[in-house]
This record gives C-alpha cells, structure tokens and sequence, in this order.
C-alpha cells in the first residue's frame, strides 16, 4: 500500500514567482513542494534581459501593468517593491547596473537570478522535484490533491505559477488556465504580449528591404472599443524586420493591440518638421521634404516613407496634411509573431475571481495563483519579474 505525500503547500511551476513563492512559504516553517515539467529551474529567467536578466524597474508603479482590472496589482506592488527584491540581490551579492528608465539588470548573467532563488529554497527547506508535470487538481476535504504521473499528491494549499503560453520551446503550456476553470474560474482570454508585429505580405514587400533600420518614435494602441483607461504612449525604439515592425515601442504596444486594431505612430516627436515650407521663400518640392525627413529617420526610410505618402502637390493645405500624417501614420498589423516570439503572455485567469491580498480564489480558499498565469501584464523593462515577486509574496504570506 503507497504512502500518501503530504505537504502544507505544493507551488506548481518554478520560474521566477514559483521559486519565489517557495522559498518565502518555506521560510515561514511550511513543508513546501516545488514541482516543475522541465528538466530545471528558471528557464525563462535564463534567457531574460538578453541573458543579463532584467529583474526589476525602480519606477514601478500599478500604471504600468495592464487587467481588465487597472487596480488588482496595487496591492501586491505596495507590500512587495523594487527596493524589497533589490535588498535580497545585494544579500547574496549579486552586482547590477541600471540600463535607462529604472531598468536594472545584473552585470553578470542571469544564472545569478536563478542560483540566488534556488539557495532561498535550498535554505527554507523546499523539496524540489523537475521533469514532474501535473495532470490536474482536485478539491479534497482537508485541502487539494495534486495528480502527477508518478502518483497522486496531498497539500493543504496550492499555488498556481505555471506562467502562461509564451516561449512553447522553453515548456509552456496552458496548465494553468486548464486548472483555473477545472474549478470554475473565468480566464481572461490569453494572447501574445511584448511581442512583434507582422505585416500582410504586400506590406511586407514594400518594407522588408529596409530590415534593420530604427528610429525613436512614439507608438500608440488604437482601440475600437472605448476603454476605461486609455492606452499608454511609448516613446522608445521602433524596428523594421523582414516581416513588419518590432523594437521596444512596438513591443509595447502590442500588449494593448487587439486583431483589426490600427497603431499611431509619430516618426518625428516634438519636431515640426514640413512646416518650415510653407514659408513663401522656401522651396517647395519632394527634395526639400525628403532632406527634412532624413533629419528624424534614416536615408532609406525616409525615402520609403515618402514615396508611400508624398503629398499629390505643394499647396498649403497638402504640406500640413503630410506634417499631419508623419506624426500619426497608422499602420495596422495582419498579425502578431505569436507566442514563439512573445515575451508574456496577456490576459489569464480573471482578477475577478482572485483576492488582491492573498492572490487565492475567492471561492475555493487556498488555491492561489500567481505572476505570468495571472490577468496582469506588466510593460517591457523589468515590470513583469516585479510583478511576480510582488504576487509571489501576497500568495506566500497568507499561506
């Protein structure tokens, strides 16, 4: 007759929120399991940041993550900031730098990230068991089983932190959406996030040849339907690929983006740059308009960008309407590069359903669910590994 395994808490996925949860349910005098499908740890936290990790924004703020709830994040962010983590970062010694806009990254590579979090849960107690997926889990009386392949597991609480669908070579599944609603729980629906655009294939040969080039610009989301929050407006890098648009303000965008939907970008922010034509001794012709161009973009954009909307004259009104159109050309993208290129996932298991302070279902205590599995997005540049230290740490202090 097998023995049953039981233990206080079992966290179900070990990125960055799961070893986080873990090692803080651990310290806390918890028996905790850790079981993860992978063959190790922090996968994803390896490939992060360009192997630098990126693992926290000083300028953290709940405007910068995005729910069908704006204000579900508050709570976990305040308990649990920038300076908390960064604390434990220099605990272990680990030296990092800020890039630009709050964005710290470790000097070294982001193995660091994961052997810290990894010694946190060696030091608190937590089992650890890889290459063990679940299969599901079910309500008992005295808490939950968990079933794995290799048998059935009994805790008296569970943590969800499977993350989400983006990056599939790196593992992810949908297992945690699958739990979500085998307990009637509403899934905000999940699609790419932090991810690049792509192009109809026409557009794509009109633009293509120009792969490589970037400009600063500011990009917008344009929403058929009206929100309650506006989109947010990046100014950052926008990047032409072989198949469309990518860069920092693109990636941003596209978490806002929904399929249908144009984006607004501005090629020249803050610059008027024809108006100085409509001056009565300044010449009026397609050379003076292409020179003020290449002042804000490069040679071979700016040329591309102007044959597709030369002005039909040189009146008055068709210089400020080209003006018009460089600080607001709509593109609309045919898609997205999917989640084989998308940094998170958007959307997830609905906050209606979760209690802000403890991140557990509301209707079935002691079932939590935290970071990437959760409808909170965070913006490019550090905010969504906040977001799961923030999360991992209100599901931790009420277990």
């Amino acid at each position: 007759m097998s023995t049953i395994e039981n233990y206080d808490v079992i966290v179900l996925g070990a990125g960055a929120a799961g070893l986080f949860c873990a090692a803080l349910a651990g310290a806390r005098g918890k028996r905790v399991l850790l079981l993860e499908s992978g063959e190790r740890t922090g996968r994803k936290i390896l490939i992060s940041g360009g192997g630098r990790c990126n693992f926290t924004n000083t300028g953290t703020k709940p405007a910068n993550y995005l729910s069908e709830n704006p204000h579900f994040a508050k709570s976990a962010l305040a308990r649990y900031t920038p300076r908390d983590f960064i604390a434990l970062v220099e605990k272990h010694g680990i030296a990092y730098h800020e890039k630009t806009l709050g964005q710290l990254f470790c000097d070294g590579g982001a193995h660091v990230i994961v052997t810290m979090l990894e010694t946190e849960c060696r030091e608190a107690g937590v089992e650890t068991r890889l290459r063990t997926p679940v299969e599901k889990v079910e309500k008992i009386d005295d808490g939950f089983a968990v079933t794995t392949p290799s048998g059935v597991l009994h805790a008296t609480s569970v943590v969800v932190a499977t993350g989400g669908l983006s990056i599939p070579k790196m593992g992810a599944t949908g297992i945690g959406y699958d739990i979500a609603r085998s307990f009637g729980l509403d899934i905000v629906e999940p699609r790419p996030g932090l991810v690049p655009f792509t192009f109809s294939e026409a557009e794509a040969e009109r633009w293509s040849d120009l792969s490589g080039l970037s400009a600063e610009v500011v990009a917008t989301a344009n929403p058929k339907k009206k929100q309650r929050t506006p989109p947010p407006v990046f100014r950052e890098k926008l990047l032409i690929t072989h198949r469309g648009l990518s860069g920092p303000a693109v990636l941003q965008i596209s978490s806002y983006w929904r399929h249908g939907e144009p984006v607004t970008i501005d090629l020249a922010p803050g610059y008027e740059v024809f108006l100085h034509m409509l001056e009565p001794t300044t010449r009026r012709d397609e050379t003076t308009m292409l020179n003020l161009l290449r002042d804000h973009l490069p040679t071979r954009f700016a040329e591309r960008w102007l044959t597709e909307n030369a002005p039909p004259d040189w009146k008055n009104t068709s210089i400020q309407r080209t003006e018009a159109l460089v600080h607001a050309w709509p593109v609309t993208p045919a898609g997205t590069e999917g989640y084989a290129k998308a940094e998170v996932t958007a959307g997830g298991v609905s906050t209606a359903e979760l209690d802000s302070t403890t991140m557990q279902a509301k209707r079935v205590p002691g079932l939590a669910f935290i970071g990437e599995v959760v409808d909170v997005t965070g913006w490019l540049g550090g905010y969504n590994f906040q977001w799961a230290w923030a999360s991992a740490f209100a599901a931790a202090a009420a277990l």
